[in-house]
């Protein structure tokens, strides 16, 4: 009995030890820099009780890697599962506080166990980042690490949920995981993210530039839409994800989540009935528009500061996720530039992976033009909209608010690309362009001959838009299903959903796809 005690007392007190990671100096550091250590992230991230962790015991080969005895608590990484909001969620939580929380041989062993775990078990995986990237004494083992943490984020693509939240420096190889994952969260002035960091990028080519103004959280939430949500600090970045969550199944085939509410599937919005201005060159908020047909009115909306023309969010229709995609006016007239295509198809395609229907609110001019934009390869950026939206075998609702030309009318999910349904709205305008812009062409001629070639213009422009630049005409054509009246949005998209929730899609037997990347 005295040898057990013995034993269980040294267990207590080694584990007492690995708990530690970093120390107190390093700890209170991390503090200093507005960061919580990974241990303070996982009391907030899991319900109270919940961590299980794994591999506490795991060191690294140091005397092989000439680290000589230096002690790396935990190889610098925590990983484990639990409880969030009483779903199982498995995550790995990198440690600056123990040596920087760099990735080596056996740091990456421990993250590929738990993303090995989290796929057998089909629940979501979440990566909290905070590392000064690979051991360089661990050499090449390191990069073979990184390796193995990428084939698995391509594994579970479109399998199980991948959300990365990156929560202080992530540099070079390191970065191209988060890429990888369906969603990234940055944390405001503590996190950053790049290939090459501003000392190289000045030593090789001459420009100065800050870590913040490089790979910082707005830096990429506006830049490079790298960044899905720019968070104010670790505690609104860890609810945020906590809320993301919320939205997901736990696998591709899993049950969609469902949170009960009191909102009525019959509720009218009346506010909508005013919503679209008169005159078709004003503006309006289409995030109203979303917000008035969610459940309480809730929405959640990645990408909020990139490509603003095109907004994209999570809802609920009577305790469901939907997805919706929908054109801005607010921001360049809800045009559709190679920014907000990718933003789009990104999204939907994450949408269908997960069974998540999708609803889809046109009001849109056309592509935008210019050199800039064909140059950065709208046509192949374009047609990524296209095929997401052919691919996808979800239900698939489409509301036209106001216009709806052209090429940009097919683009935003028309019956052709495969909707099941579509509505519009009185003031919608289905045309291949407007009326004026038509007119000039179909009548120059006419136009150019007239006494008064201004009054003729208007007289036609007028004609054209009775007959054709209304939703009538698309109706009696079968192109769209019905026109609705805007107040009843909410009711009609609610009783399509609960039509639609058993759709199955069969498509061609094949490998894969090959999307216009």
């Amino acid at each position: 009995m005295g040898a057990t005690a013995d034993k269980l007392k040294a267990f207590e007190e080694k584990r007492a030890d690995l708990l530690t990671m970093g120390g107190d100096k390093l700890i209170e550091k991390q503090h200093s820099l507005k960061k919580l250590t990974a241990r303070e992230r996982i009391n907030l991230f899991f319900d109270e009780g919940s961590f299980q962790e794994t591999q506490l015991f795991v060191k690294t080969r140091s005397t092989l890697f000439g680290l000589g005895e230096k002690d790396i608590k935990a190889d610098g990484v925590i990983t484990g599962f639990g409880k969030v909001n009483g779903r199982t969620v498995f995550a790995s939580f990198q440690d600056f506080t123990s040596a920087g929380g760099s990735l080596g041989e056996m740091h990456a062993k421990k993250i590929w166990k738990v993303m090995d775990l989290a796929m057998d078990a089909r629940k979501p995986f979440v990566s909290f980042n905070d590392s000064g990237g690979a051991r360089i004494q661990e050499g090449v083992p390191s990069l073979d690490g990184y390796g193995g943490i990428f084939y698995r984020n391509t594994n579970g693509s479109g399998y199980i949920p991948q959300i990365t939240a990156i929560m202080g420096p992530t540099a070079g190889g390191a970065v191209y995981s988060p890429a990888l994952t369906d969603w990234v969260f940055m944390v405001k002035e503590s996190s950053y993210m790049y290939i090459t960091g501003p000392d190289v990028i000045k030593a090789v080519i001459g420009e100065e530039v800050s870590h913040d103004e490089l790979g910082g959280a707005v830096a990429h939430a506006t830049k490079s839409g790298v960044c899905h949500w720019a968070t104010e600090n670790d505690e609104d970045c860890i609810n945020k994800v906590k809320t993301l969550l919320s939205f997901l199944p736990d696998c591709y085939d899993s049950m969609q989540p469902f949170v009960a509410t009191n909102d009525s599937p019959d509720r009218e919005c009346p506010e909508l009935d005013t919503i679209v201005p008169d005159r078709a060159t004003r503006s309006y908020d289409m995030r109203k528009v979303v917000e008035a047909v969610a459940d309480d009115n809730i929405i959640f909306e990645p990408h909020e500061m990139w490509a603003k023309s095109i907004l994209v969010a999570f809802i609920r229709i009577m305790g469901q996720t939907v997805g919706v995609i929908a054109n801005n006016p607010k921001f360049n007239a809800g045009v559709l530039d190679y920014m907000a295509s990718d933003k789009a198809s990104r999204f939907i395609r994450f949408c269908d992976a997960f069974n998540i229907p999708l609803l889809t609110f046109a009001d849109v001019p056309g592509y935008m033009p210019g050199t800039h934009q064909e140059w950065a390869g709208i046509i192949s950026h374009g047609a990524k909209l296209l095929f997401s939206y052919s691919e996808a075998t979800v239900p698939k609702i489409t509301v036209v608010t106001r216009k709806d030309y052209g090429g940009a009318y097919i683009g935003m999910c028309s019956k052709q690309l495969g909707a099941d349904y579509v509505m519009a709205w009185p003031t919608a305008e289905i045309a291949v362009m407007g009326a004026e812009g038509a007119c000039n062409i179909i009548y120059r001629r006419e136009i150019n001959s007239a006494e008064d070639p201004a009054s003729k213009r208007k007289e036609l422009v007028s004609a054209y838009e009775e007959q054709f630049n209304n939703p009538y005409f698309a109706a009696r054509m079968g192109i769209i299903e019905e026109v609705i009246a805007p107040r009843e949005t909410r009711k009609r998209v609610a009783t399509i959903l609960d039509a639609l929730k058993d759709k199955k899609e069969v498509r061609l037997p094949k490998k894969h796809n090959n999307i216009p990347l």
